[in-house]
């Protein structure tokens, strides 16, 4: 049964010293696609500058702020209405034939056609010793063996929020094994596109219902492209598939690509920023 999913998110940034010209860019916007519907946007800004709409490199919809005043401190409110729609992402079937699957990976047009989400990136780069952590069983089935990987990261890293933060390197989460949803994403992508299956990073809401990790925040997660399946959501942090419990907003290659909030900010001095997300669903 389809659910009404409301969601706030709220951010406020606080500066020592003046700022003078600033440029922001959200991307917190819930996409349209098969399993959402119906998104509604409500965004304000307590420096009442004109909210813009565009559209980011990967066709997601982003808001761009640009003040005409100068100001120490801001607020931001955005408010999604959307349905959700209660799809089984156990609804697929496996080709028996496993050979045949893996060996789909290795042609040269499919490793052409995902080259994007093959890549290393600087954010799900790892050392060659790192690389050797999880190997694929190609005796067992694609699907069958991102869920084992799914699993693996989860009981690897520790959950701990403040461990790292958005600028910490994977090879720092793994010498740790400690971090967030975007390192438990992070991970997955590299070890799973260094196994030959395209990635990628994906960003958005977690149900705030069940006591999921992660879900105070803005949550990461990953979509694996599978021969004769398609993409397929898996969250590393909660050890589930995505489901209907996940609220997608953009996939990329890893955070820098999906990050919440971008901005060029010409102020001196130090500057605090809060973020914060709450979500109500009805049935």
């Amino acid at each position: 049964m389809p659910r009404d999913i409301e969601i706030t998110y709220r951010a406020k940034n606080i500066y020592d010293d003046w700022v003078h010209n600033a440029y922001w860019q959200f991307l917190i916007i819930p996409v349209e696609n098969d399993s959402q519907h119906n998104v509604e946007i409500e965004f304000n800004n307590s420096l009442f500058a004109i909210t813009e709409n565009s559209i980011n490199g990967y066709g997601f919809k982003t808001l761009r702020i640009h003040p005409k005043k100068k100001f120490k401190k801001v607020t931001f409110e955005a408010k999604f209405k959307l349905t959700k729609e209660d799809i089984d992402p156990f609804d697929f079937k496996i080709n028996p034939n496993v050979l045949a699957a893996h060996a789909e990976l290795q042609k040269l047009d499919f490793r052409i056609n995902y080259e994007r989400f093959l890549k290393a990136t600087t954010f799900t780069n790892l050392s060659f010793a790192q690389e050797q952590l999880y190997a694929f069983d190609s005796t067992i089935s694609i699907f069958k063996n991102l869920e084992n990987l799914n699993h693996w990261v989860y009981n690897f890293i520790e959950f701990s929020t403040g461990a790292t933060d958005v600028s910490t390197m994977l090879n720092d989460v793994v010498t740790n094994k400690k971090g967030v949803c975007q390192d438990f994403a992070h991970l997955f992508c590299a070890l799973a596109r260094i196994n030959g299956i395209p990635t990628r990073y994906v960003s958005g809401y977690l149900d705030q219902t069940h006591g999921f990790k992660g879900d105070s925040q803005m949550h990461a997660w990953v979509e694996c492209y599978i021969p004769e399946i398609g993409w397929k959501g898996f969250d590393p942090t909660n050890n589930i598939l995505a489901d209907m419990n996940h609220i997608k907003v953009c996939h990329g290659k890893d955070y820098n690509d999906c990050a919440p909030l971008k901005g060029i900010i010409y102020s001196l001095g130090t500057n605090k920023t809060t973020h914060s997300v709450t979500l109500q669903s009805q049935q």
